[in-house]
């Protein structure tokens, strides 16, 4: 069974930090890119941040200089460190790998169940 299981979301107040996490599950493989997605009520889903397989990351202009996303390859988990919280940021957080599942030969996107971030005074 394919599964993505995301943890670290919370209602905290603006300039506090959360940490993210998102673990694939096993028989995933050939992972290349895995990353974080955002979508606010009324919103279009947008990309907060990705990381390749090579280490190489991107960022939305938004978020630059304030997340930073990693990876830990052994454990199929990807993490999303957010410092310096502001309103805009609330949404809520999916995260997405990029693989095969067991045998295939295709590659595409499993995404995790989505976690509630909440920035508010």
């Amino acid at each position: 069974q394919v599964q993505l299981v995301e943890s670290g979301g919370g209602l905290v107040q603006p300039g506090e930090s959360l940490s993210l996490s998102c673990a694939a599950s096993r028989d995933i493989f050939d992972i290349n890119v895995m990353g974080w997605y955002r979508q606010a009520p009324g919103k279009q889903r947008e990309l907060v941040a990705a990381i390749t397989s090579g280490g190489t990351t991107t960022f939305a202009d938004s978020v630059k200089g304030r997340f930073t996303i990693s990876r830990d390859n052994a454990k199929n988990t990807v993490y999303l460190q957010m410092n310096n919280l502001k309103p805009e940021d609330s949404a809520v957080y999916y995260c997405t790998v990029q693989g095969r599942f067991r045998s295939s030969t295709y590659t595409r996107n499993y995404w995790g169940q989505g976690t509630q971030v909440t920035v508010s005074s």
